[in-house]
């Protein structure tokens, strides 16, 4: 061969390496890269034996060849590895000690037009002064009260699954006029602040004219309520307690009305409606079932069915009540005939704020996860998902795993209250065992409470690790930022996974999941939005 034409095969074959290593940055998997490897080995032999008429005609056909495989990856693919900002994590751990708290009377933007409602969300550090003297026992309270929650949830779907229902429990209208006690009758287990609910605020005003007071918020569960004066037993809230004699909107209801036959329990004296809701660790709250103005910002709506609790026991720290954002008929969405609502979850070592919004438009980057119900009980929001990832790498998990039963068991909800992500064991030990395989350069460190796997990262001030990715059953995929799965659990640099086993068959989708991102519930075409970055 002369040398001329030597020096073209070599430029030729120079060419094919730059445009396929550059193409190559698209690739999903290490096999992939393997195959284009060796492609590119036989290329530059097949080359070396090829007279010019054919090199020309065979980088004609690879260069077409590779742009029409350039197509058909310019699908999203699967991201495969995340970094975490360890220095910033660790300093939120001690700023939050410094947090001057928002006063519990300053008016809270609000923002509304003819066809939305928006208003201010804010994460309990930001309300509520911690008492805690250091982060690991701060994360420790937070980890405790987050197990009552779990146990509180899976408590309640095991009644639908007995086949307990709201009548079988209404066992105590007698209407013999005397306050109802919790130990007179079984009340159903659902969600409540006691059980880490409590972890994001906002503002509403309560009667007319407005009481503001802190409320928190809650998917899982549909009875709002508020405390009340006269107070027979209140725990301490930063606002004042809610005088009903103040408002001129406060109306009782009758217990022949829809919303009190909708109640789970419910009491009929002297002709009006009492409610009850008792918590998983004894806490509850009882009272009046009554109509309120509440107010959004300067929006009001009238005629809103809430508890109105003259006997509250149990830790709801700070919060005058509970917004329910459940999917039962007496949920808030559901009284302002809602078609859509979100929120965007704050760091809850931020003092930062963002929105709960109602009827707002799902945002265009969302990544979209189908919705589905419960038959047997409407309260909770379940998603639609296929399996894990971890690093770009699909896991050996059965989709049974994510699958409701009929008898309504099983399957994975997304919750508000719920701090840390619950798995199924079986489900858990895959993804631990891959994250851990994954990361053999970092440091182990002793496990803290619920948490098993954990890091010792204190000499690191940023660190890569591989992506973790839920994966829904119309093809779509959320890969999570790694701080919302390895999260500090002191001001030492001590980092834990964060996922838990359950025995139970259902699993849930926990707000440490779920911060910095809006959450979308598109309630009339039924699917779920995430949109990273839209706090």
């Amino acid at each position: 061969m002369k040398p001329y034409n030597k020096i073209v095969i070599l430029f030729a074959a120079f060419k094919t390496l730059i445009f396929l290593l550059i193409d190559i940055r698209g690739f999903s998997s290490s096999l992939q890269y393997k195959y284009y490897c060796r492609t590119l080995f036989f290329s530059l032999s097949f080359l070396t034996s090829m007279s010019m008429a054919k090199i020309w005609l065979f980088l004609l056909i690879a260069v077409f060849a590779s742009a029409s495989g350039g197509l058909s990856r310019s699908l999203p693919h699967r991201t495969k590895t995340s970094v975490l900002d360890v220095a910033a994590s660790i300093q939120r751990t001690t700023e939050i000690f410094a947090f001057e708290v928002k006063s519990p009377v300053e008016e809270e933007k609000s923002v509304s037009d003819s066809s939305s409602l928006a208003l201010q969300l804010n994460s309990r550090i930001s309300i509520v002064k911690t008492s805690h003297s250091d982060y690991k026992s701060l994360t420790l309270s937070r980890l405790s009260r987050d197990s009552a929650r779990v146990r509180s949830l899976t408590a309640r779907i095991d009644l639908v699954i007995r086949g307990t229902t709201g009548a079988d429990l209404r066992t105590f209208g007698n209407g013999g006029g005397s306050r109802f006690r919790a130990e007179d009758f079984e009340s159903p287990i659902v969600s409540g602040a006691s059980q880490g609910s409590g972890e994001y605020f906002s503002r509403v005003g309560i009667g007319r004219p407005p009481s503001p007071v802190y409320m928190v918020l809650d998917t899982g569960s549909d009875v709002s309520w508020v405390q009340c004066a006269p107070c027979a037993d209140c725990y301490e809230q930063t606002d004042p307690i809610f005088e009903p004699t103040s408002s001129t909107s406060f109306s009782s209801l009758s217990c022949e009305t829809e919303q009190c036959r909708s109640l789970d329990v419910s009491e009929c004296r002297n002709g009006t409606c009492l409610y009850e809701v008792s918590y998983g660790d004894g806490s509850s709250t009882d009272g009046d079932f009554v109509t309120e103005t509440v107010t959004l910002g300067s929006t009001s709506l009238s005629n809103i069915a809430l508890g109105c609790g003259h006997n509250n026991e149990g830790l709801f720290v700070g919060a005058a009540g509970l917004l329910g954002l459940g999917g039962g008929s007496l949920s808030f969405p559901s009284q302002l005939n809602a078609s859509s609502f979100s929120y965007c979850l704050v760091d809850r070592d931020s003092d930062s704020a963002s929105t709960l919004d109602f009827n707002s438009p799902i945002p265009p980057d969302a990544v979209i996860a189908p919705l589905h119900r419960n038959p047997n009980l409407d309260t909770f929001f379940y998603l639609g998902v296929t399996g894990l990832s971890v690093g770009g790498e699909i896991l050996p998990i059965p989709e049974t795993s994510f699958q409701m039963s009929q008898d309504g068991n099983g399957g994975i909800i997304i919750d508000s209250g719920t701090a840390v992500t619950r798995l199924q064991t079986t489900v858990y030990n895959l993804l631990r065992d891959a994250f851990v395989k994954s990361t053999p350069y970092l440091q182990s460190a002793r496990g803290v409470a619920l948490f098993d796997t954990c890091y010792d990262l204190s000499s690191k001030s940023r660190v890569e690790v591989p992506t973790v990715s839920f994966h829904f059953t119309n093809g779509k995929e959320l890969p999570l930022p790694a701080k919302n799965y390895l999260i500090p659990v002191d001001s030492e640099g001590t980092f834990c996974f964060a996922f838990a086993p359950t025995d139970s068959a259902l699993s849930i989708l926990g707000n440490a999941q779920q911060q910095g991102t809006r959450v979308s519930f598109d309630l009339t075409n039924s699917f779920v939005g995430f949109s990273p970055n839209k706090c």
